[in-house]
């Protein structure tokens, strides 16, 4: 299969990248010198994504250099070029030896043969050895890891609710479905912020099934991943009787007018405006939001309090769905590597990227500079945020691993709210719904996915205002099987079967 083609399937999956990748021929290894002489450090050579306006000064550059003795060429894009370097450098055969990318866009390529296969390597590295099994399965090419990954938090999303509004009531934090659906009914209908009119809802939410309201209350129901286990095959959630519970559920408080009548429509902004100007109680999202919605609220009405929740428990117990828990990963071209010494040397460069020294380096910088010390132990960024958007930042682009595999510095918050948010956040990763084809791949999904599951989104939403009913629903159910979702089925379950073949 040529590159051209492995360019055609990267650009239909439209690359979402949030790192960039390294530019330039494979290093040379090591010179050995002469009777005497210390060898010459490798030389690796990395073009990476700007989120800056500003190219960085090389003071941490040199640092690194120092510490993982190598010598390094890094090349500043901005990342509004990136995606075109790559996908050149793709189609010409001239890929970088370290590139950062979507392991979707270069699947075939993987199982092609022109990418290394680094999973038999890792254990034999202090630091890449401790590299998330779960994460890296889901970044697996059947059954294979080809590459390391940037971590990302796996879970945020939980319930915002207004604490000051649910005190007023006698209201606790919920911890069920129950509770959640008694809080949006009392916050809609008790007056809870004491003005003498009927103008507050519950519930505020938007036209986003993933990271709205919707996939969250899915969870909480017991709905698989996007994808689960019946009668032994993959099959997609809204084939599951407990995505037909969620609707049903968001169905009733729509009824009922316990949330926004055009959340179907609502855009992030109105969303949370209408919890920002006093109008909702209650907001299902990231739980990281708390803190620049708190500000806003406070702004507009001293008194208001936001507090969070995420245990909230249904007929499975708790569950809350899960990120794959990686962004970028780091993949190794055998167009640019040309030898095994040449991908282990590069792999020791990023074990010793993983090491709590240089961790701590590449995302605090340097103490008294870049951060100081805090409670605690912990530690916080100094308050020139120009400085660090201009030193600091962006270094995070060439991080691997995370706070979750390496033992790092802890940042401390000064809201109390904030670090709350994150605890949960943390708290999250003990009940997780992970999917299960996060790591599988089907050519189907791949062109016609998107589209095909418009069909499946419009019907939920059509389910949940009462515009049709179950019937209905199963019909476009049967749509989306005879127009492609039959054959995503099969794909899926065939590159599951083979995942599990594959030779570990």
């Amino acid at each position: 299969m040529t590159n051209k083609r492995y360019l055609a399937l990267a650009t239909a999956a439209a690359l979402t990248l949030t790192s960039a990748c390294s530019q330039g021929q494979a290093p040379a290894p090591a010179n050995e010198g002469k009777a005497g002489e210390p060898a010459s450090a490798p030389n690796i050579s990395i073009m990476t994504v700007l989120h800056s306006p500003e190219v960085p000064s090389d003071a941490i550059e040199k640092l690194l250099e120092e510490k993982t003795g190598t010598q390094l060429e890094i090349q500043w894009v901005p990342d509004g070029t990136y995606n075109e370097k790559l996908n050149a450098s793709f189609a010409t055969g001239t890929l970088p030896q370290v590139v950062y990318a979507q392991i979707s866009n270069f699947r075939e390529a993987i199982l092609d043969g022109q990418f290394w296969e680094v999973g038999p390597y890792l254990k034999d590295y202090p630091n890449l050895k401790n590299l998330n099994p779960d994460v890296l399965r889901n970044t697996s090419v059947n059954g294979k890891i080809y590459s390391l990954y940037q971590e990302s938090p796996i879970s945020r999303q939980g319930v915002l609710y207004r604490k000051d509004w649910a005190d007023s009531l006698g209201l606790k934090a919920p911890t069920s479905l129950e509770e959640l659906y008694m809080m949006a009914k009392q916050f809609t209908e008790n007056d809870p912020d004491k003005n003498g009119v009927n103008d507050t809802i519950g519930l505020t939410d938007r036209n986003d099934f993933q990271y709205g309201a919707f996939k969250t209350l899915a969870s909480y129901h017991g709905t698989p991943n996007n994808w689960g286990m019946k009668d032994g095959k993959l099959a997609p959630d809204f084939m599951f009787p407990e995505y037909i519970d969620t609707m049903k559920f968001i169905q009733k408080l729509h009824k009922e007018g316990l949330m926004n009548k055009d959340f179907p429509v609502t855009s992030k902004t109105d969303q949370q405006n209408l919890l920002i100007s006093g109008k909702a109680g209650m907001y299902i999202g990231s739980m990281q939001d708390v803190v620049g919605l708190q500000d806003k609220l406070a702004a507009q009405n001293p008194k208001a309090q936001l507090d969070i929740q995420n245990r909230i428990k249904g007929p499975k117990d708790l569950g809350i769905w899960a990120l794959p828990g990686y962004g970028a990963v780091v993949l190794f071209p055998k167009t640019s590597v040309k030898t095994e010494q040449e991908l282990k040397s590069i792999l020791s460069f990023y074990d010793k990227l993983m090491s709590p020294e240089i961790a701590n380096l590449m995302n605090f910088g340097v103490e008294n500079k870049h951060y100081k010390s805090a409670e605690g132990g912990k530690v916080s960024r100094v308050d020139d945020s120009k400085l660090i958007e201009r030193e600091l930042k962006p270094y995070f682009s060439l991080r691997i691993g995370g706070p979750n595999t390496i033992n790092m510095l802890q940042q401390f918050y000064s809201k109390p709210i904030q670090a709350k948010a994150e605890s949960l956040v943390k708290d999250n990763e003990s009940f997780l719904i992970h999917d299960p084809t996060a790591p599988l791949f089907s050519m189907t999904y791949a062109t016609k996915g998107a589209q095909l599951q418009e069909i499946i989104k419009d019907a939920t939403y059509k389910f949940m205002l009462g515009d049709i009913n179950e019937a209905g629903y199963q019909q476009q159910i049967e749509r989306w099987l005879n127009e492609g979702g039959q054959q995503i089925i099969d794909e899926y379950n065939e590159s599951y079967l083979q995942s599990q073949s594959a030779p570990k």
